[in-house]
């Protein structure tokens, strides 16, 4: 894994947030719908708190689904609160390229707003997307996650971050079911 040298990272301050693709919740790709708007808005108020009470850097993995949701967020609060920071964590290049022309367009589109990128590898690998899982958390004190509580890649993330014994904030996506 290399890191940008440039781009400094300070625990202390910094969520990292990690959560299920559109199949694992409630309204899949749907985003106009009345739940998941509701846990848009949800998740905003978590954001807020968190901002003011001092966490100013969010590492997001940039994956679909809650990823973008919540990098999609911060960036509107970002207008507001212009000491935030946010950092896509990209496990490899071309990541998007099995995603649909829609969530690919999406995923250029906040990728552009962040205020900086970090990626992993240049190639996908076997491992690429646990090593950005675990480089989320080792540069993280907290993590806010989507997780309905089903075996994933979001549950071996959130058993990671108990081992390095870091706060975790957990956001049932199944409180939002139609």
């Amino acid at each position: 894994m290399k890191v940008e040298p440039s781009i400094k990272i300070n625990k202390d301050t910094t969520i990292c947030i990690t959560g299920h693709r559109p199949k694992s919740l409630p309204w899949g790709y749907n985003e106009n719908v009345k739940t998941c708007r509701q846990f848009k808005h949800d998740l905003k108020e978590i954001f807020l708190n968190y901002i003011k009470n001092g966490k100013t850097t969010f590492l997001s993995g940039m994956a679909e689904g809650f990823d973008m949701i919540s990098t999609e967020i911060l960036l509107s609060l970002r207008k507001k609160y212009k000491n935030i920071e946010i950092i896509a964590v990209i496990p490899c290049i071309n990541q998007e390229i099995k995603w649909s022309k829609k969530q690919q367009r999406r995923y250029h589109r906040l990728l552009k707003k962040c205020n900086n990128q970090i990626i992993l590898s240049q190639k996908y690998t076997p491992t690429c997307m646990n090593d950005r899982n675990k480089f989320l958390v080792d540069h993280s004190s907290f993590v806010i996650a989507c997780f309905n509580g089903k075996p994933s890649g979001t549950q071996n993330t959130l058993k990671y971050a108990q081992s390095k014994n870091l706060k975790i904030e957990i956001i049932n996506p199944n409180l939002y079911k139609k």
